[in-house]
């Protein structure tokens, strides 16, 4: 922990998955409202919004008519993502989160607002992808887990027997 009145920082990266909210909720019942309003954390929420060319892929006939439709689902998505944030925030009575959006591959946007605000600790969501769809996909958490310049907790949704 910081001294004084310099808090440490958290950074917990969303996005429009349910493993998504299940990790910002389980980070905010654990971490901010036992605490509030003297949180001991200062609180960044993220999201990356993809890159529409990047989104689209392979560049063919066609691909520059369709990047702007891309592009405006992505920014209509990311909108919804941080209207979602604020308003878990807001149900739980967390106040003072920094929600922040930025254009790029999540793993390196991830990484990078980590230092940015020397944070403490990075929190992200796991999709529990099988080995074959994590290896075409890429883990954001298993990346961030070895190149962030912090401690990074991946929250898990629990599996629900049935």
């Amino acid at each position: 922990m910081a001294t004084g009145d310099e808090k440490s920082v958290m950074v917990v990266g969303v996005d429009d998955s349910e493993q998504s909210t299940y990790a910002l909720e389980w980070t905010l019942d654990r971490f901010f409202a036992p605490y509030a309003p003297n949180y001991p954390f200062k609180l960044f929420i993220v999201h990356a919004k993809p890159n529409a060319v990047s989104a689209v892929g392979l560049a063919g006939p066609g691909t520059a008519e369709v990047v702007p439709y891309v592009d405006a689902d992505l920014k209509r998505t990311a909108a919804k993502v941080v209207e979602k944030a604020k308003a878990i925030c807001q149900s739980k009575s967390v106040h003072g989160a920094v929600v922040e959006v930025f254009e790029g591959d999540a793993r390196n946007i991830l990484c990078e607002v980590v230092d940015k605000h020397h944070a403490s600790i990075l929190v992200v969501g796991s999709h529990g992808y099988g080995a074959i769809k994590r290896a075409v996909l890429g883990s954001t958490s298993d990346y961030c887990a070895h190149h962030a310049h912090c401690s990074v907790m991946i929250v898990k949704k629990p599996k629900i027997k049935v």
